[in-house]
């Protein structure tokens, strides 16, 4: 029955604690794909320089912040315990316990001390826990402690029959327990009984704390005990009744006080100094496992967690924590505000409420489903604007002012009067008896109005981020406006006005302007608008306290009241866009105290509180120069041959913030003249990088702290072999000897060339010459065919004045014949003398052969059988002359010149089938 109710208790006790613990630090976690470990880890530390070392079941894991790193376990066992003493890391595994010390490459190798004992282990020993003390380091397993003289070399071995559980150190004292004995201390070299009270015998001791001059100890399942003075008493808390089953495997005390346990199946526990609960992580809150192995506080009080399955980072100095909505019963929060020490949440599923400092969880305002688009405290009444219309709200409870739908904000007029934005324009609330209803709306407007600031003389400037802004004078009453003026400025989504130390401010993509009365437009403000410098997301304004708060994609900005100046000052806080997880446009920021405040997100809320946002310095570490995949030391400067030119850079920052990652900025002087672009990325290659000397510097920054060193490294690629100062002698001499008989060859060649250009000239001018003989042959056959051709003429003419002549004397002779007259005869006896006559032919003969002088001798020469008629016969048939034109030329008939054209072929033998005419014209 006892049981029972205890159980009862302890589970009531993790509901209660579900909605006290509701704002937690911000969880990282590791999985084993990530860190290419396997599940379980079983001891963390860390050394000098922030990285951090974990006994994990494959091998020694190392984090630097930035990439991790498995060194396999020296003989493939299991590595249950690991501690970082000066410039060792020690560890404890299976049969083998030793230390790993960094090379000249900054890489761990391994050296065992297990093999230099003079005695040998016990069979299945493994070592579970490491201590430093003084110069001691203590290794201890379930049947031994072994403790190694750092100095001397040497081991002091202190046996047990009993089963060695667990050791524990405080400032002074190194702590063992035995079981069913009880718990002792390391005195001398010995082991001495500090208690052997039954309490100590009977429970398993998680660890030992030192409390003033008197030791608190944990027990697994009883919780604290106070040993004073030999007597041991229980240290009462108001959790004590739940350790009955909380099953707690380890513990360590925070550098603050605070206890931090670690269950098997409870998860991480944060006790404060006096064991009061502060908050519970587990599966449902953001861990990977809710079996927590080993726990470590870093220097940066990061505590670290080693799960059986991955790890698990828990910034508890953190500047933020968070509320998660796991469950999804708040939904996107859109407004928060604190009233009657009650904080209120305006979500897309409602109004929700819890006691500001209470350890309740939210709960729903009845009649608030659905958006609250705004809370807004005036006057000591809240007015809640929602989608069903306006309410006032009072210890969790809503009262309807307005049922008109779509109510976007509230501004106070006076004090009876507030003027509300709806989605159809404003409207006027009036308070009567302490109690507020809807008076009217203002006519002659019904835009949209969600965002509206009231300046003086009753004038109200409306935004609307797709139409503009809308200048309203309202009349006296405020019943209706007298004049709308547009700005037709594109403002484009997401834009904002807010009022700011009595100036308005309108907020775009473009930039942060304010509006100048003087000249009645929005003048950019140059100050300002630098905080969207490439970087809007959101134009939305939030003013808290005379604050105004911005949104960009990568921080949150705050602007305050200069504290030396007229001016402003501006601080950016760098949490982005995503990790703010704000639904973008309706971003709200809430003062809940002193540099603390509550940002609404989509999924819950975030705390943040700036005192705490990283001023600390810190250091970039330049970790490895890799060349092709061989690491280089890199303390000295590399030479590398010409064809070694592809190096790759890794560095980081040993900070472990999850809102804070370290970004880095890298140059290559020698190639580059400025700084890259900043980015999370750790590592950098260069590739085919030409010959020169060079040196690559690496910075970081953690939000907005740079770091206070660049680390660099100097190498320098050598000039290929065929660019050495060797080389270049050689190269030297042969552009000398190359120009000597390069210079002889032009010389050669030139005259060569004059004496071709001379022979060209020359044959140049033969050629002209013969040119100009044929064109004077020309000229002469030219006018040689024109004599021929006069000649032929000339020819053609006595032909044909013989041909006349002779037709002629026939025809007198035809007509005096016909006349019988006797007296008349001897005229035509002179006819006939004179058509016989050959002074004809002889002149033609001697003008035919100046037209043609080789024709009759080549005629003659074939056929020279031929009579003077027949040569005459072809010389009238050589001018192609018919033969009724050649008859009058023998004075005889046609028939007759047919006769002797026959008789002709017949002495040339011409064939049948060849042409008398054209055989004698192609003679």
């Amino acid at each position: 029955m006892k049981l029972v109710l205890k159980l009862s208790f302890f589970y009531c006790f993790l509901s209660c604690f579900h909605f006290f613990a509701q704002e937690l630090p911000p969880v990282t976690n590791f999985f084993p794909k990530e860190y290419k470990g396997e599940k379980q880890n079983w001891a963390i530390t860390q050394d000098s320089e922030k990285t951090i070392y974990i006994a994990n079941n494959k091998g020694l894991l190392t984090y630097n912040g930035a990439s991790w790193k498995l060194y396999n376990s020296p003989n493939e066992t299991i590595i249950r315990s690991v501690k970082v003493i000066k410039d060792k890391v020690f560890t404890g595994c299976y049969m083998e316990f030793g230390y790993w010390k960094k090379n000249e490459l900054d890489e761990l190798e391994y050296t065992s001390l297990s093999e230099t004992l003079k005695d040998t282990l016990i069979e299945d020993e493994q070592f579970w826990n490491i201590l430093s003390f003084e110069d001691k380091v203590v290794f201890q397993s379930l049947n031994r402690i072994y403790i190694y003289d750092v100095l001397s070399n040497e081991f002091n071995i202190l046996g047990s029959n009993e089963s060695i559980t667990k050791t524990y150190q405080t400032k002074n004292t190194i702590y063992f327990q035995k079981t069913n004995l009880g718990l002792f201390k390391i005195e001398k070299g010995k082991g001495v009984l500090v208690s052997g009270n039954i309490v100590l015998k009977e429970n398993r001791i998680i660890n030992v704390f030192q409390k003033n001059e008197d030791l608190l100890i944990l027990l697994e399942n009883k919780g604290f005990y106070l040993l004073a003075k030999n007597e041991l008493t229980e240290w009462k808390t108001s959790l004590n009744f739940t350790f009955n089953n909380a099953n707690v495997y380890n513990a360590i005390q925070l550098k603050n006080g605070n206890f931090a346990l670690g269950t098997i199946s409870n998860g991480f526990i944060l006790l404060d100094s006096q064991g009061e609960l502060l908050y519970q992580l587990n599966r449902k809150k953001g861990l990977n496992n809710n079996t927590i192995l080993s726990l470590y506080e870093d220097v940066d009080e990061d505590i670290w967690l080693g799960l059986d399955n991955g790890i698990s980072l828990v910034n508890e100095e953190s500047p933020f924590t968070i509320f998660n909505d796991f469950i999804g019963n708040l939904g996107s929060i859109y407004t928060s505000t604190i009233f009657n020490d009650h904080l209120y949440l305006g979500t897309n599923q409602g109004l929700f409420f819890k006691d500001l400092n209470g350890s309740d969880d939210f709960k729903l305002v009845s009649g608030t489903e659905g958006q609250v688009w705004s809370l807004r405290v005036i006057d000591e009444v809240l007015f809640c604007g929602h989608n069903l219309g306006t309410f006032t709200i009072n210890d969790g409870i809503a009262n309807q002012v307005s049922n008109i739908e779509g109510t976007w904000d509230f501004k106070k007029i006076n004090d009876s009067l507030v003027l509300q934005g709806n989605y159809d324009g404003l409207y006027v609330l009036k308070k009567d008896n302490q109690l507020w209803s809807l008076r009217n709306k203002i006519e002659g407007f019904n835009i949209s109005s969600k965002q509206f600031e009231i300046l003086k003389n009753r004038q109200v400037f409306v935004n609307h981020e797709y139409k503009g802004v809308y200048e309203l004078n309202i009349n006296s009453d405020y019943t209706s406006t007298n004049k709308i003026q547009k700005d037709t400025i594109n403002l484009g989504v997401h834009s904002s006005i807010a009022s700011y130390q009595n100036k308005l401010y309108l907020a775009y993509k473009k930039g942060i302007f304010g509006y100048e009365e003087d000249t009645s437009s929005f003048i950019k403000d140059t100050i300002l608008s630098k905080v969207y410098k490439d970087d809007f997301i959101s134009g939305k304004l939030v003013i808290q306290d005379n604050e105004m708060w911005a949104f960009t994609k990568s921080s949150l900005v705050q602007v305050t009241p200069s504290k030396l100046s007229n001016g402003i000052e501006i601080r950016k806080i760098p949490l982005d866009n995503i990790k703010r997880n704000s639904v973008v446009g309706y971003e709200n920021i809430l003062k809940i105290e002193k540099d603390k405040y509550l940002l609404c997100s989509s999924s819950g809320y975030i705390i943040i509180n700036t005192s705490k946002v990283p001023k600390k310095e810190f250091d970039i570490t330049l970790n490895k120069v890799l060349l092709k995949d061989n690491q280089l030391d890199i303390k000295v400067k590399g030479i590398f041959k010409n064809h070694e030119n592809n190096l790759t850079f890794t560095y980081n920052v040993a900070e472990f913030d999850k809102f804070f990652l370290p970004e880095y900025q890298y140059q290559l002087k020698g190639l580059e003249n400025k700084w890259s672009q900043w980015s999370t990325s750790f590592s950098k290659t260069f590739e085919s990088l030409p010959y020169g000397s060079y040196t690559f510097l690496v910075r970081g920054r953690v939000g907005n702290k740079m770091s206070k060193n660049e680390a660099s490294y100097s190498f320098e690629i050598k000039k290929p072999w065929y660019a050495s100062n060797l080389m270049l002698v050689v190269y030297t001499i042969t552009f000398i000897l190359f120009s000597v008989a390069m210079h002889v060859m032009y010389r050669r060649y030139y005259k060569k060339q004059q004496r071709r250009i001379i022979q060209e000239n020359q044959k140049e001018l033969k050629i002209a010459q013969i040119e100009n003989e044929k064109e004077i042959i020309r000229i002469r056959n030219e006018k040689l065919r024109q004599d021929f051709k006069d000649k032929s003429k000339e020819l053609a003419s006595s032909i044909m004045s013989v041909v006349k002549k002779n037709e002629l004397l026939t025809a007198i002779k035809n007509q005096i014949v016909k006349v019988d007259n006797k007296n008349l005869k001897p005229v035509i006896d002179l006819i006939d003398q004179s058509l016989k006559d050959n002074d004809d032919w002889e002149f033609f003969q001697e003008a035919f052969n100046n037209a043609d002088s080789e024709f009759l001798k080549r005629l003659k020469s074939l056929h020279p059988n031929l009579s003077p008629n027949d040569l005459k016969l072809c010389a009238y048939l050589r001018l192609n002359l018919s033969s009724k034109e050649i008859a009058p030329l023998f004075n005889i008939s046609v028939r007759s010149v047919e006769i002797k054209r026959y008789r002709l072929r017949k002495k040339m033998n011409l064939q049948h089938e060849n042409n008398l005419v054209d055989y004698i014209l192609n003679l």
